[in-house]
């Protein structure tokens, strides 16, 4: 009795991955149709979470899901 080969499955640290392509509070604006100062009171609110960066993490920018989550009333 041969024992047959085992299916190798591929590696997802492998697969190639886009670049997950972030949100400034300018591009938040512009497709939820309100104020850039609308977009900074949801986040200083806790209801849109950020990443920030840059020198002295002065730079603020969102993850796409974090994005929808905000958009869906929830929090990512």
């Amino acid at each position: 009795m041969t024992k047959s080969p085992v299916p190798k499955i591929k590696d997802v640290a492998q697969t190639p991955q886009k670049p997950i392509q972030y949100l400034t509070v300018r591009d938040v604006a512009i497709v939820d149709q309100v104020s850039e100062k609308t977009v900074r009171r949801a986040i200083d609110a806790g209801l849109l979470d950020v990443e920030r960066v840059g020198p002295g993490k002065r730079l603020i920018r969102i993850h796409p899901d974090a994005h929808a989550a905000y958009r869906r009333g929830g929090k990512a």
